[in-house]
C-alpha cells in the first residue's frame, strides 16, 4: 500500500528550516535543565517518600502546598492522580531513611499538616489503623465483654478500617456509612472519641537515596551502551559515517524529549526512561531504512549528485514512513488518552519521540550525511563507501 504516489519533494532544500526548528526546541530544553527545572527526577531515581491521599472532595493543590509547607516540610511535589472525580493526591516528600519509623513519620507528617480544626480530645477515624482502634475500643469496652475483649474488639476494628479502605476508597464522609458494619454501641464509642477528616492516607513509600542513584546510574549506562551499540552496528553494516548520522539523530531525539519533560517539569522514572530506550530502539529503525534505501541508489545512481539521491531515497521510503510511524503514533497517543495514570508519562514520552524521531530520520540523518560528503569530497567527488553484496567494502563515486 502506497501513502503517496512517486512524491519528489526536495527535502534537503529546506533543510536549514529543519536545523532552525531542531535548534529552537533542542535550545529551549537545554536552558530548562541548565537554568530553570533542571531534569526533574522521580522518586525512582532521587530517593524520598511518597504519600497517597484520598480526599472526599477535589483537593485544592495550593491549599495543600501551604499547610504542609507550614509544618516545615519544603521543596514538596503534589500531583493528583486520577480522572476526575478520583479526588487523589500523591505527595512526595523529600523524606529518604529507609525504615518502619520513616514510613510513619511520613504519614504523620502529611495527617498532622492537612488536619484542620481537630476537636480536642478527638482521633482522626479517617487516618486511624485498625490496631489504635482496637486498642480504644478495648479501653472503653463499649459491648462489656471482660476477658474477651480484645479479640472481639480487634476484628470489629479491623472490619470497620477494611469497610473505610476497601468500600470507602480509605475516606468516610459520614459515621452513618458504618451502621451494619457493628453494633450500634460500638458506633456510637467510636463516635464520641472520634471526629472525620475530609482526607485519608491510604498508602506511603519509600525509595531510598542509594537505590535511587544506582537506578540512576544504571539508567545513564543503558541509554549509553545504546547509543554505542547502534554506532557499532551501523559503522560495520554502513560506513562509520552512517552510525555517527545515526547517534546525532537519536541524540537529537532524546534530548528534545528529556527537553520536554523538563520544561513541563514532568519528573523522569523508570518508565519514561523504558520509553526513551524504546525511542531510541524506534528512531534508530526508521533511520536504518532511510539509509538502506540510500546505499541501494548510490550504487545505481552513479553519475547524479549526491543530494539528489538521498532526495530520491527519502521520497522512495515516504509511503513506508508515514503509514509505520502513523499507526504506531496512532497506537501511542490512545495509551497516553486513555490508558490510565500509570502509562501516562510512559506513552507522552513516546508521543513526544516518535514525532520527533520520524522527523529526524529525514531531517537530521540524510542532511548530515551529505554535509559530510561535501566537506570530504569538495569538488572531486571522491565517492561514498558502501557495502558490496559480499560484505566488502567498495567505493560508489557520487557527486556531492
Amino acid at each position: 500500500m502506497e501513502f503517496f504516489r512517486n512524491p519528489n519533494i526536495d527535502f534537503l532544500s529546506k533543510k536549514w528550516y529543519f536545523i532552525a526548528f531542531s535548534l529552537v526546541f533542542s535550545v529551549a530544553g537545554l536552558i530548562s535543565m541548565l537554568f530553570w527545572h533542571g531534569i526533574p527526577l522521580g522518586i525512582d531515581f532521587r530517593g524520598g517518600t511518597l504519600v497517597y491521599v484520598k480526599y472526599t472532595h477535589a483537593p485544592d493543590l495550593k491549599a495543600v502546598r501551604a499547610q504542609i509547607e507550614r509544618v516545615g516540610v519544603h521543596n514538596v511535589r503534589l500531583q493528583t492522580l486520577g480522572g476526575a472525580g478520583s479526588n487523589e493526591l500523591l505527595i512526595d516528600l523529600p523524606l529518604e531513611e529507609t525504615s518502619r519509623q520513616a514510613l510513619d513519620q511520613g504519614k504523620e507528617q502529611i495527617v498532622k499538616a492537612l488536619e484542620t480544626d481537630v476537636p480536642a480530645g478527638k482521633q482522626d477515624l479517617n487516618n486511624t489503623s485498625s490496631l489504635g482502634l482496637a486498642s480504644y475500643l478495648v479501653e472503653r469496652d463499649p459491648l462489656h465483654l471482660g476477658t474477651d475483649a480484645q479479640q472481639r474488639y480487634a476484628q470489629i476494628a479491623q472490619a470497620i478500617t477494611d469497610f473505610r479502605d476497601k468500600n470507602r476508597g480509605g475516606v468516610l464522609s459520614s459515621f452513618d456509612e458504618l451502621k451494619g458494619v457493628a453494633e450500634p454501641a460500638v458506633l456510637a464509642a467510636i463516635e464520641e472519641g472520634h471526629f472525620l477528616s475530609d482526607f485519608g492516607v491510604y498508602q506511603v513509600e519509600i525509595v531510598g537515596p542509594q537505590v535511587g542513584k544506582q537506578l540512576q546510574h544504571q539508567a545513564i549506562l543503558a541509554t549509553l551502551y545504546s547509543l554505542a551499540g547502534m554506532l557499532v552496528y551501523l559503522a560495520f553494516r554502513f560506513e562509520w559515517i552512517y552510525g555517527v548520522a545515526a547517534v546525532v539523530t537519536v541524540f537529537h531525539d532524546t534530548l528534545i524529549t528529556v527537553g520536554a519533560f523538563s520544561l513541563l517539569n514532568i519528573p523522569i522514572s523508570l518508565t519514561v526512561i523504558a520509553a526513551i530506550l524504546t525511542l531510541i530502539g524506534y528512531s534508530n529503525n526508521d533511520t536504518i531504512v532511510v539509509f538502506d534505501r540510500i546505499r541501494e541508489n548510490l550504487k545505481l545512481m552513479r553519475r547524479e549528485k549526491l543530494s539528489d539521491i538521498v532526495n530520491r531515497s527519502i521520497n522512495q521510503t515516504l509511503s513506508r514512513t508515514v503509514l509505520t510511524a502513523g499507526l504506531t503514533f496512532l497506537t501511542v497517543l490512545a495509551l497516553f488518552l486513555f490508558g490510565g495514570e500509570v502509562l501516562h508519562w510512559f506513552s507522552f514520552a513516546l508521543v513526544v519521540g516518535i514525532l520527533i524521531g520520524t522527523y529526524s530520520s529525514i531531517a537530521i540523518a540524510a542532511p548530515i550525511l551529505v554535509a559530510y560528503q561535501e566537506w570530504r569530497s569538495g569538488t572531486k567527488g571522491p565517492g561514498m563507501m558502501v557495502p558490496a553484496r559480499g560484505g566488502r567494502a567498495e567505493k560508489v563515486r557520487a557527486k556531492a
